[in-house]
C-alpha cells in the first residue's frame, strides 16, 4: 500500500505542545503559533479507522486552504501558509467550545432523526411531510458542542448562550459568519455543478477578535451531491451521487459498525483504502476545478517535518 501517514511525534524549535486529534495533529509553536498536520487518518462515528487513507491528508489540507483564501473578505482566519502539502499553518486561537452545523438539505444524522418522528434539531422547528434529501426553505443552523472526546452533542443556541459557552452578542456574530461563508461556498460549488448540502465551520477568538479556525469546505467536513442528478434522483426517492465522507459511514453501516459498544471494524483492504483515496482526489478536482498533483509519499514524515523546519527557521 502507498505510504500513509497516521501518526507525527515531531519535536520543532520552539515546540510548546503537542494535540493529536481525530484526523489532525495540532504542534503550539511559541505563544502564538500552530502548526496543523493533516494526517492520512480518517474517522467516522467518532471512531478513528485502524487504516489510513492514500493522500487523504494532502486532499483536504489544499481544499481547507484554497477555501480559506476565497473566504478571507468575509471573515479573518487563522492560515499564515502551507509550507507542505499536508500542512497549514496559523494563528493560534482560543476556540469556542461549540461547531457550527449549517445545513441546506435534510439528509445525514438530520434525516435520520427526522425519520425517527423529530420534529425540532437543535432548537428548530422542521416543517412536516419532508422527504431525505428535500431542500429547507432557508439553510438552518444545528450547533453541536465541542466535545475534546467522545460525542459531539447537539445543543439550541438558547442553551449555548444559557450555560455560557458563547454570550449572545457573539453567538449571533458567529450565524451572520456561518451564513455568509456557506453562501460563498454554494456558489462557488454551483460553478463545479455541485450542491454544497451541509457543513460544518469552527470559529476562535484572539486579541478580542473572532477568526475562522480548522478547516472548511472539505469531504470531511461538508456533503456535496451533483447539480445535475439532485432533482431526478430525489423525485425518484433514490440515492444521491455524493462526493463527502457519507460513502465511508454506509459501508461501515452495511457492515455492522456505528462506533457503539461491542461492535467491531470491518476489515479494510488496501483495495478498499484505495477506493475511498480515489473518491477524495475526485472530489479535490471536482471542488477545486484542476488536477491533483500527488506529493512524493517515498518518506513522508521526513519530508514535513524538512518543510516545517525550513518554515519555522525562515520565520525566525
Amino acid at each position: 500500500m502507498k505510504s500513509t501517514l497516521v501518526n507525527t511525534n515531531f519535536h520543532f524549535n520552539g515546540q510548546t505542545n503537542v494535540y493529536h486529534g481525530k484526523v489532525r495533529d495540532v504542534y503550539s509553536v511559541g505563544n502564538d503559533l500552530l502548526v496543523m498536520i493533516a494526517t492520512d487518518r480518517i474517522s467516522a462515528f467518532d471512531v478513528v479507522l485502524p487504516k489510513g487513507i492514500p493522500y487523504k491528508g494532502q486532499v483536504l489540507n489544499q481544499i481547507a486552504a484554497k477555501f480559506l483564501d476565497a473566504t478571507a473578505d468575509i471573515v479573518p482566519n487563522w492560515k499564515l501558509a502551507t509550507p507542505d502539502p499536508m500542512v497549514t499553518t496559523g494563528l493560534r486561537c482560543e476556540p469556542y467550545k461549540v461547531e457550527m452545523v449549517i445545513r441546506g438539505y435534510l439528509t445525514g444524522s438530520a434525516w435520520r432523526e427526522y425519520k425517527a418522528g423529530a420534529r425540532t434539531l437543535c432548537g428548530v422547528s422542521l416543517p412536516e411531510g419532508m422527504k431525505e434529501n428535500q431542500k429547507f426553505p432557508t439553510p438552518i443552523i444545528t450547533p453541536t458542542t465541542k466535545a475534546d472526546e467522545g460525542h459531539d452533542e447537539n445543543i439550541s443556541k438558547e442553551e449555548i448562550i444559557a450555560q455560557g459557552l458563547v454570550s449572545r452578542e457573539e453567538y449571533e456574530q458567529l450565524e451572520k459568519y456561518t451564513y455568509a461563508l456557506f453562501q460563498r461556498g454554494t456558489e462557488m460549488a454551483a460553478q463545479k455543478n455541485l450542491i454544497l448540502v451541509d457543513t460544518k465551520y469552527e470559529f476562535g477568538k484572539k486579541d478580542g477578535k473572532i477568526y475562522l479556525i480548522d478547516e472548511i469546505h472539505t469531504p470531511d467536513s461538508s456533503r456535496y451531491f451533483y447539480t445535475d442528478t439532485y432533482q431526478d434522483l430525489f423525485e425518484k426517492g433514490e440515492e444521491q451521487r455524493q462526493l463527502s465522507k457519507e460513502f465511508v459511514r454506509k459501508w461501515l453501516m452495511d457492515n455492522g459498525f456505528q462506533g457503539k459498544e461491542g461492535q467491531t471494524v470491518p476489515e479494510m483492504t488496501e483495495e478498499y483504502c484505495n477506493s475511498v483515496s480515489e473518491r477524495y482526489i475526485e472530489l479535490y478536482e471536482k471542488i477545486v476545478g484542476e488536477p491533483f498533483i500527488k506529493a512524493d509519499v517515498s518518506n513522508v514524515s521526513e519530508r514535513i517535518e524538512e518543510n516545517i523546519s525550513r518554515y519555522l527557521k525562515k520565520r525566525g
